[in-house]
């Protein structure tokens, strides 16, 4: 049982920080899911060694009842035999009830052990839920901050960097619609002033008329 608890402990103890700050981890999220899922596993493993000392534990709660039961009965059978003067059934009655109540005495001590094995196993469960359904919030957080992270770096990228491509699309386009927005302006300059000279040419001419 040590053995387990020590396996365990070194399984879940780790400090999330110290995963994170690993050189060799390119992506801390996927290396996070890794771990939680070994975690999961190392749970699971600790809940089911508690199903499986609770069956124990029935187990020993029945050979116990059995044991007591047959050191009642083989007690009795010899105070039967002892009244009915038969000897060497009352001494044999006797012997088997001892064995059964020294068998009784060893059940119930396994059963005390087997319970306070169970309470430490879970102890240790409640402790290892707690420490994932944290790790969880952590990972949700991390992947929050790494989502604000990947975004506001696509951002600087788009308007902050003159070799982007991106920023190139934008600034060529602006400044075709700037040429246009030119072309059209001067066009209609000139239509204007033109008109503007053919209405004073025209009045010229009425006046030399």
């Amino acid at each position: 049982m040590t053995n387990v608890f020590t396996r365990l402990k070194d399984s879940i103890a780790a400090d999330l920080h110290d995963l994170l700050d690993k050189k060799e981890e390119a992506n801390p999220i996927a290396a996070l899911n890794q771990y939680l899922r070994q975690s999961e596993k190392e749970t699971e493993k600790v809940r089911k060694l508690a199903d499986r000392q609770y069956k124990l534990i029935d187990e020993f709660t029945k050979e116990h009842q059995k044991a007591a039961e047959m050191a009642a009965k083989r007690k009795y059978q010899a105070e039967i035999a002892s009244e009915a003067g038969e000897e060497e059934m009352h001494e044999f009655a006797l012997s088997e009830a001892e064995r059964y109540e020294t068998r009784a005495s060893e059940l119930h001590k396994s059963k005390i052990s087997a319970q306070e094995q169970l309470e430490e196993l879970e102890r240790k469960y409640e402790e290892m839920s707690h420490k994932l359904k944290d790790m969880h919030l952590r990972r949700m957080q991390l992947m929050g901050r790494e989502n604000i992270a990947r975004a506001t770096y696509q951002i600087d990228k788009v308007t902050k960097d003159p070799g982007d491509a991106s920023y190139y699309r934008f600034t060529e386009m602006e400044s075709f619609i700037e040429g246009l927005e030119h072309k059209v302006n001067r066009r209609s300059y000139e239509n204007s002033f033109d008109g503007k000279i053919a209405m004073l040419e025209r009045g010229l001419k009425d006046k030399a008329q």
